[in-house]
């Protein structure tokens, strides 16, 4: 569990506190997304947390335990950190990148040897094939994967991604989210996540953080915020279509099912009301078949999403 209190961070002749009096509190295995303009004060409040940004007031618990009071190194090594630009040594090769906290820990080799191995193939890089080369031989999208395999090898309670995937194309960044979605759900980490994309703070958010000019303005799960913007420059900053974003985050499951058959092919296992939607809409037709059997119909989808219903 993270947990922050009053925290805040006052530069030397600023003539504002960069992030002011912040209360927010991350629950142990899930994640919350901080969001906001530029500037307004997310990476120093996610880089407080590691104390890279020493806090001026307020209290940090990690785990019930005061991050303030604890040596920066030993608390930096509990907490996994993944940037935007992966940070990866390029003198050294991949397994090495990924070793670095387990050999500060003083894990021996072959425990070293079998984690590196583990991580890998939990980002989906092969060790046989990926362990042995250097950062310059790996694509983007690669190298981001090697930054959250060196981020997680010390197997850290915490978890803090900065814009972790802003450097890589779209396509390789929907590869990239599914599967830190997928990890996330798989190791139950305590995540904070700064981004400046709405649609992937609330994929990959449990509860979403918005700040403006370092106040908190709302913190909420990620649909209750779609759904109920705090106040004008919420709803603005989270966009005219903040309500299709809410749709995928639902299943076709919170429908009702309705038994007459319904035309064209059926919904994926796994499909979104956003996904539902899409396929109505593509093949003009008011229903979408279900994988197993009925349908659902685009009168109760436009009546749910008009509703105002908690993520499921």
């Amino acid at each position: 569990m993270i947990e922050i209190e009053g925290l805040t961070k006052r530069w030397p002749g600023a003539d504002r506190a960069s992030v002011e009096d912040i209360f927010l509190t991350a629950p142990e295995g899930t994640s919350c997304a901080l969001i906001g303009p530029s500037g307004s004060g997310k990476t120093t409040l996610l880089r407080m947390v590691n104390r890279l940004v020493e806090p001026s007031a307020g209290t940090i618990r990690i785990g019930g335990e005061d991050a303030r009071a604890m040596d920066a190194t030993a608390l930096r090594r509990r907490i996994g950190y993944v940037i935007q630009e992966v940070g990866l040594f390029p003198h050294w090769d991949v397994a090495a990148n990924i070793a670095t906290v387990p050999t500060l820990l003083g894990w021996n080799r072959a425990r070293i040897r079998a984690r590196v191995e583990e991580v890998l193939a939990m980002v989906g890089l092969d060790p046989a094939r990926f362990a042995a080369r250097r950062p310059h031989e790996l694509s983007g999208g690669e190298r981001q994967r090697v930054g959250v395999a060196r981020a997680l090898a010390g197997d850290p309670p915490v978890l803090l991604m900065d814009e972790p995937f802003g450097a890589v194309d779209p396509v390789q960044r929907a590869k990239l989210q599914e599967e830190v979605l997928r990890l996330l759900r798989q190791l139950r980490k305590t995540v904070l996540l700064v981004t400046h994309d709405v649609a992937e703070a609330v994929r990959l958010g449990d509860a979403v953080a918005l700040l403006r000019d370092g106040r908190l303005i709302q913190h909420a799960p990620a649909a209750d915020m779609l759904a109920h913007p705090a106040d004008a420059f919420a709803a603005e900053f989270l966009g005219a279509d903040r309500m299709l974003l809410r749709l995928a985050l639902f299943p076709v499951a919170a429908l009702p099912v309705h038994a007459e058959p319904s035309p064209g092919p059926a919904l994926a296992e796994g499909a979104t009301l956003r996904d539902a939607l899409a396929q109505m809409l593509s093949g003009g037709t008011t229903t979408a078949p279900l994988p197993g059997g009925g349908s659902i119909t685009l009168a109760d989808l436009l009546a749910f999403a008009g509703g105002g219903m908690g993520r499921a």
